[in-house]
């Protein structure tokens, strides 16, 4: 009998230890983007080391913000890549300066003019990175013996698809949003009805008036038939050349397994899902941590009034003298103290009660008891911190997500938005003793937090769950919902309208041949009785 029982036991173990394995132990490839989507990627891969799983990133030998802790396990395959870091550092800040003080300036067909030439400018050095990774034939050898189980990569810098079509194995998306969500829509498949599904990047509410839906319409039209995040002709070139067959960009991320978007209806406005897209926005926020001796200090030193925090995010160290000033004027009205990120000249309008700083810890600060505001503009992970801790939010976006974010948490009541370029020190001011004063904008960032936290698994869970879930089965096709193999015509109906239209005017046509048939023998026989 304890000879059945320890055999018995023995198979036990071995079953479950088949069982645990099958979920830890694999190969993840990461294909990235910079600065506040590494953030949001590396939190990710942070949570797969936990779980035992191996981690590979590729990255550019010219890089910005490709950074980790020294204890980090996370590793690195560095390529050589076609520009230099001053190359690299010349297109972002010409492009950064663009978009915050040219773009807004434009008319409705100015902006999108602009945005185009822009984008491709973008498009252009995501090209460069993909050839230097796929036409490397060392590096592809390298990752076909790698056996990665599978790639998870921001779709923003396209090749991630490409290298998935490569080395035949999963992908996973990770992402915020494509201008106009144009590939969310043709090759994710997602259902967003202009009727009340506002235009990414239109900076509508989904609470439309007729005319705010014609605007919509033109949004998305825009988006949809002439404007290209990327340069299409020439990724389709270069995806037919790797792959040896024609296809598109279009088809390539079609293939995609799961799309992780980074937000959550705390701040989304509701809209159709499919069953392989989740929504993990915040999946980055943490339980706030002491603040440093100094800036405690600082903060207590506030007493009932408290502090308001200020950032600008991660890309925006400094901006123009003038704004500084305007904004340093503003922030010296207010009674509570102010913590500011700042890299720049200090403004000669810095009042007393403001402090600059040159890196802050904002997540820590926004769950501190005295933070009563955050002035922001507005990117996703800054937002989703407030949103965590419950602050109400000055909103001063300046390019890409940002504008949208303000929008939505400006119309769930827990924001103010003020114009970056137009803004005088009376109107920051104002906006800061509103979100202070009114106790309406506390209550509806809470009502955010309670619903942000009241979910049955967290974001980041979720997301390291969707990865392992691709690995143990080897993708997530049964997700895949059959309108990718429709063609336009078929999505949208219009054989069968067409169709059915045809039937219908035959059989009108058909009866109208009849009653004119029966008219004339009734009035041929008619006339011939008449005649008789």
């Amino acid at each position: 009998m304890p000879v059945k029982m320890t055999a018995a036991l023995l198979l036990l173990l071995l079953q479950l230890s088949g069982f645990f394995g099958s979920g830890t132990g694999g190969k993840v490839l990461v294909w990235p983007m910079e600065f506040s989507h590494w953030l949001n990627l590396k939190t990710i891969l942070d949570e797969l080391l936990k779980k035992g799983h191996e981690v590979m990133v590729l990255r550019p030998s010219a890089s910005l913000s490709y950074e980790v802790d020294n204890t980090s396990a996370i590793e690195f395959e560095t390529y050589p890549t076609s520009y230099s870091l001053s190359e690299l550092e010349e297109i972002f800040w010409e492009s950064l300066k663009k978009y915050i003080y040219e773009l807004p300036k434009q008319s409705f067909w100015g902006y999108f003019l602009m945005l185009q030439e822009m984008v491709w400018v973008d498009s252009k050095y995501f090209e460069s990175l993909c050839k230097d990774v796929v036409f490397n034939k060392e590096l592809m050898t390298k990752l076909q013996k790698s056996r990665f189980d599978v790639i998870l990569a921001d779709p923003f810098i396209p090749c991630g698809d490409l290298l998935a079509e490569v080395l035949k194995i999963p992908l996973v998306y990770s992402l915020r949003f494509f201008p106009g969500s144009t590939y969310e829509k043709y090759s994710g498949g997602l259902p967003l009805p202009p009727s009340y599904v506002p235009v990414v990047m239109s900076e509508l509410s989904d609470r439309m008036t007729f005319m705010e839906r014609v605007r919509n319409v033109i949004y998305m039209l825009c988006f949809d038939f002439w404007f290209q995040t990327f340069n299409e002709k020439n990724w389709n070139q270069l995806y037919t050349e790797v792959l040896g067959r024609p296809t598109t960009l279009s088809e390539t991320m079609a293939k995609a397994d799961i799309w992780l978007i980074r937000t959550y209806w705390d701040l989304e406005f509701p809209h159709p899902v499919l069953p392989n897209f989740d929504f993990i926005g915040g999946l980055h926020c943490r339980p706030a941590k002491p603040l440093p001796k100094e800036i405690e200090d600082f903060v207590q030193s506030s007493g009932e009034h408290g502090v308001v925090v200020f950032s600008l995010g991660s890309m925006v160290g400094s901006i123009t003298e003038e704004r500084a000033n305007v904004i340093a004027a503003g922030l010296a009205q207010i009674p509570q103290k102010v913590l500011w990120r700042f890299e720049g000249k200090k403004p000669e309008t810095l009042g007393s009660n403001t402090r600059l700083y040159k890196w802050i810890p904002q997540n820590d600060l926004l769950g501190h008891s005295k933070t009563r505001a955050f002035i922001t503009h507005g990117g996703t992970n800054g937002i989703y911190e407030a949103i965590y801790h419950g602050i109400p939010v000055v909103g001063i976006p300046l390019f890409g997500d940002q504008y949208d974010n303000i929008v939505h948490l400006k119309a769930k009541g827990a924001a103010v938005r003020l114009d970056f370029l137009t803004m005088s020190s009376t109107d920051l001011h104002t906006a800061l003793k509103t979100v202070t004063n009114d106790p309406s904008y506390k209550e509806n960032a809470m009502r955010l937090s309670r619903i942000h936290h009241d979910q049955p698994v967290k974001p980041l869970d979720r997301a390291v769950f969707w990865i392992e879930f691709v690995m143990r089965h080897k993708g997530a096709k049964h997700l895949r919902v059959a309108a990718h193999d429709l063609s336009w015509v078929q999505y949208h109906s219009l054989d069968v309208l067409g169709f059915l239209l045809a039937c219908v005017l035959t059989v009108m046509f058909i009866l109208k041949k009849c009653c004119l048939f029966c008219c004339q023998k009734l009035t041929k026989a008619g006339r011939k009785k008449k005649g008789e």
